[in-house]
């Protein structure tokens, strides 16, 4: 059983789904109040993975962003944790490799680190080193854009490495927080957008 859909949620992407399938995948993100602590409203994607048809469909939805883009790309590097959710599958689907981008101290050496400033705090993301071809065209892939600092932490790795951004995709964009701003000069896909 879902929650009601929330209201502040509109379809971005999904909409060549149909507006009825759009709204049932939408209907799938739970709203959890005050989590981790209030007034965040958290967004559960738990029963949009949960649901194979669902997960398709968003996999799908992402495929053809990257697929309208003629430039293509080469290779879709997930962020820590659901990032790897949406990521693996949707490498599967364009026939391209998958590489995590873990949080610091996840992965065996040798490695290269990115740090960066969070609201909260410092954090810090690394990748395999020589993972990543040189020129590689790369698909950035998480769940939500948020302020967008973990996410110009992974354009900084990901070209420090000798990848080249394509593109970024998230399944949610939180508006409101900066964080399509904070990518300025990159292409940034969205599926689902959160009014502020």
């Amino acid at each position: 059983m879902t929650d009601p859909v929330p209201d502040d949620i509109a379809v971005v992407a999904l909409d060549g789904l149909g507006a009825v399938r759009a709204a049932e995948i939408r209907a799938l993100i739970r709203d959890v109040p005050d989590y981790p602590h209030p007034p965040v409203v958290f967004r559960d994607i738990t029963p949009l993975l949960a649901d194979g048809r669902a997960l398709a469909d968003v996999v799908d939805a992402f495929a053809r962003l990257v697929e309208a883009d003629a430039d293509g790309v080469d290779v879709v590097v997930g962020m820590e944790a659901r990032g790897f959710l949406l990521g693996a599958p949707l490498a599967t689907r364009l026939g391209v490799g998958f590489v995590p981008l873990r949080k610091a101290g996840k992965l065996p050496p040798p490695v290269e680190r990115e740090d960066y400033e969070l609201e909260y705090g410092a954090a810090a993301i690394e990748l395999a080193a020589g993972t990543l071809a040189p020129g590689a065209r790369v698909l950035v892939v998480d769940d939500v854009l948020a302020t967008g600092g973990t996410a110009q932490a992974a354009v900084r790795l990901v070209e420090r490495c000798g990848g080249r951004v394509s593109a970024l995709a998230f399944l949610l964009e939180l508006d409101g927080l900066g964080g399509r701003d904070r990518l300025a000069g990159q292409t940034v896909e969205t599926l689902l957008r959160v009014e502020s």
